[in-house]
């Protein structure tokens, strides 16, 4: 059964295994806007008049990379951030060769950008979406356990949101991903899986002083989790650095600037 609404992947992922073994994973999309012009914010350089001439077939290229990175990491539910609307959700959906199920929420932010969270129906089980301008919260369980799943795009107030569930559910698992560069987490109770990778030298997103993790995993301390980068050379370019869709307003035609992250929780 799906849920539609009107998150952000984070992107977010969950597999449950006969040894009870949990995939969890977060993209971030990089503005993946359809091409009609928004009533609400300014998304004009997204369409096909606009500065980046973003056309229909640019945007067919850019949902079907979305789709195949879904696929690729093969877990059975995922978080993305970055998609504007739902239909630019349902869209990925229909790419995937998986049947997922999506739940998707207008943030209101300046951007218009969204999260969403997809999902096989059989694995995961919803029961309450709740979200604010900068997060999406989706109570859940998955193999018979509680979890509350936190997709966030540097939303300052997640120390609250996680104090509130641990007050409310104080048995529930808690799992946050996505952007948290402005956010302190180090006192919530929650374990960085992407921190062992971050010193051996790894990282989703490249800068001009070597590779960072911008998009982080914390799971609840009580879990035991090991995190690290997704890469496939499909989604860099020869020299080995995530490949953006534009490069300032030159079309590169990639997937996006920051690699896949993901965990696997005992």
């Amino acid at each position: 059964m799906r849920i539609l609404a009107v998150v952000v992947l984070v992107t977010l992922s969950l597999r449950l295994s006969a040894q009870q073994r949990v995939g969890f994973a977060y993209c971030d999309v990089d503005r993946l806007y359809d091409t009609v012009p928004s009533l609400f914010y300014d998304d004009s350089d997204y369409t096909p008049q606009g500065r980046l001439e973003w056309t229909r077939e640019r945007y067919e290229r850019k949902v079907m990379l979305a789709a195949a990175v879904i696929d690729s990491l093969s877990l059975p539910v995922v978080g993305l951030y970055g998609v504007e609307n739902e239909q630019v959700v349902r869209d990925i959906a229909a790419r995937c060769n998986g049947d997922y199920s999506y739940i998707h929420r207008t943030l209101n932010t300046l951007d218009g950008l969204d999260l969403a969270l997809f999902y096989f129906g059989d694995v995961l089980f919803p029961a309450s979406v709740e979200n604010g301008r900068h997060y999406l919260k989706v109570e859940a369980s998955v193999g018979g356990r509680d979890f509350v799943i936190i997709l966030v795009h540097r939303a300052k107030n997640l120390e609250d949101l996680v104090g509130e569930v641990r007050l409310a559910r104080p048995d529930a698992f808690v799992v946050v991903a996505g952007d948290m560069r402005d956010t302190e987490y180090e006192r919530l109770g929650l374990s960085d899986v992407t921190e062992r990778a971050e010193r051996a030298g790894r990282g989703n997103a490249l800068y001009s002083d070597g590779w960072r993790f911008v998009d982080r995993i914390l799971v609840d301390r009580r879990l035991s989790a090991e995190g690290d980068v997704f890469a496939r050379r499909w989604l860099t370019d020869a020299r080995g650095r995530p490949e953006p869709t534009y490069e300032y307003s030159r079309y590169v035609g990639g997937y996006g600037r920051r690699l896949p992250v993901f965990c696997y929780i005992r």
